[in-house]
């Protein structure tokens, strides 16, 4: 289990060599598999009723950005129009309004297709437009899904600024302002493409923009019969009904450095909980008592019958 510590200078939690890296470094025999089985999957309610179990085979890559601009300031009672505050700001509204292009891969085709079959109506229709190749960011279909933020993060690369400073005093002009924003790159696409991206987004040469984290880039793990055999007949047992449902993360988790170990990782937990909420991280984060020990002997017996027990 890893553990957590609070570095003050730096603003943010930090993790200590106790954890995956550490032992895919130390110790690859002891975790070394075909496959893994990690969170990130798991089975959709809507009105009660199972109508999905995820099993995710991706997730995005996540790097941020810091930007910077400088100038020499002054005094705030004669004020200039080159405001680094200013400046910056315009930057930010610039990129607010800013889509990545449309880009599948082969999870979320597939996750496009059945969530069509499941949904209906519009959002059914605006899904198979953009799968027979309307993808571009402003015809109808695009807009409509993007307007969905779940949908949207399947869709394309997103960046958000999270982060804001500026200013040294309320009586003068500021001579720094930065901004933090955070990318979840799709699976593929060039990092370094991203940052030229922000900055032909942000369209001043005075917003510099600065990596500052290293991306954790991996490969999709292959939808195999293998793997997804096994759990579309024991999920058909559990939840009669359900589609099985290729998902690809808009997070991130440790299954990132297990597919780069050479080790495919599927997140695929079987607990449920209602499609209509996102408690993730929440203060009320919980699921049904019911899916709790239901989802444990789901895993039980799926764990047992790829290891080739009944």
């Amino acid at each position: 289990m890893s553990s957590w510590r609070w570095r003050p200078t730096k603003r943010f939690w930090t993790k200590d060599a106790l954890g995956i890296q550490w032992l895919l470094k130390n110790h690859r025999d002891l975790i070394d598999a075909e496959f893994a089985l990690n969170e990130g999957g798991g089975v959709g309610l809507k009105d009660g009723k199972p109508i999905r179990t995820s099993v995710q085979t991706s997730e995005k890559v996540s790097v941020s950005y810091a930007l910077t601009v400088k100038n020499k300031g002054g005094h705030s009672a004669v004020p200039v129009k080159d405001n680094a505050i200013y400046r910056l700001a315009a930057g930010l509204t610039r990129l607010s309004a800013f889509s990545f292009p449309v880009n599948l891969n082969e999870t979320t085709r597939v996750y496009f297709e059945r969530t069509a079959q499941m949904e209906g109506g519009q959002v059914a229709d605006d899904l198979r437009a953009v799968l027979s190749g309307q993808t571009d960011s402003t015809s109808l279909p695009v807009v409509r899904l993007s307007a969905n933020p779940g949908l949207n993060a399947q869709l394309r690369t997103t960046c958000v600024a999270t982060l804001l400073e500026g200013g040294v005093a309320i009586n003068a002009l500021p001579p720094l302002a930065t901004a933090k924003v955070n990318c979840r790159v799709m699976p593929g696409e060039p990092i370094d493409g991203v940052k030229a991206t922000l900055e032909r987004v942000l369209a001043d040469d005075q917003i510099v923009v600065t990596q500052i984290d290293p991306p954790t880039l991996s490969e999709p793990s292959a939808l195999s019969d293998e793997v997804i055999g096994p759990i579309t007949k024991l999920s058909a047992e559990f939840w009669p009904g359900a589609v099985v449902l290729p998902t690809m993360s808009a997070g991130a988790t440790d299954g990132s450095y297990l597919r780069n170990a050479g080790i495919p990782t599927y997140g695929h937990s079987g607990l449920a909980g209602d499609v209509a909420e996102s408690r993730a991280h929440g203060r009320d984060e919980r699921i049904p008592v019911k899916s709790f020990f239901e989802g444990g002997e789901y895993l039980y017996r799926l764990v047992k019958a790829f290891a080739g027990g009944q």
